[in-house]
């Protein structure tokens, strides 16, 4: 096992310089910041009643998102940038909150295997993108493109042919473009920092963005399958 861990760290860091590395390790650290204020907000709004309406959590969101993307890093205003995002993440957390509420109801186990869940995808997609060769996931930008074509289409569709069917492929076509986006962000950042961006509180948005994507789509997968296994049980 030890061998095994040594040889990991040092395939990476023969593979990635260490600017690059250092980078990775403040926009993980963000990443890290961002899911616990995440919890913090979908704690609360599953235990109080703070600004139960989504469109107000919809548009905090987006405001301190915009908050964030307008304000260009100048080496002095970090804290403030990360005020934002911490923000950001928090009223993300309460738009979720809904979601786990219901999740809990059917059943309390569910949140914490879809986190698990989430989490161990999101490493092992982490680990693929930073270990191959350089810029080899970035292909993908084509795929995900017309994943999100598609995903849009199907949007659309499900508004006027209210099917099963429709949600399904909505859900796992979501879910393989999430995991497929962790492979070119993660890419995408490091090839940033090598051309000189060393914005890392703006590049853990893409990446938080990719593991709640993961995570809503599984927790929705899980709720599913327990609910149906409910109905079966009662028939």
């Amino acid at each position: 096992m030890v061998v095994t861990v040594q040889s990991f760290f040092n395939t990476f860091n023969s593979r990635i310089e260490e600017p690059v590395r250092n980078h990775l390790k403040n926009v993980y650290a963000c990443l890290t910041l961002s899911t616990l204020s995440a919890a913090a907000g979908a704690y609360v709004d599953i235990y109080t009643n703070f600004l139960p309406n989504n469109i107000l959590t919809l548009l905090g969101a987006v405001g301190l998102l915009s908050a964030l993307h307008f304000t260009k890093d100048n080496g002095k205003n970090t804290l403030m940038r990360l005020s934002f995002l911490l923000g950001f993440s928090f009223f993300t957390g309460l738009g979720i909150g809904p979601l786990i509420e219901q999740a809990i109801l059917i059943d309390p186990s569910i949140v914490a295997t879809a986190f698990l869940a989430t989490s161990l995808i999101f490493i092992c997609f982490s680990l693929s993108a930073l270990l191959a060769q350089r810029g080899s996931w970035l292909f993908l930008g084509g795929t995900i493109t017309s994943l999100l074509s598609a995903l849009f289409i199907f949007s659309l569709a499900s508004l006027f042919f209210r099917t099963t069917a429709f949600f399904q492929v909505s859900l796992y076509v979501g879910l393989l473009l999430m995991c497929a986006f962790v492979l070119y962000d993660t890419q995408l950042i490091m090839e940033k920092r090598r051309a000189g961006d060393k914005d890392f509180i703006a590049h853990s948005v893409d990446l938080f963005i990719d593991f709640i994507g993961i995570f809503r789509r599984i927790l929705i997968i899980l709720a599913q399958k327990e609910n149906n296994k409910k109905d079966n049980k009662r028939r």
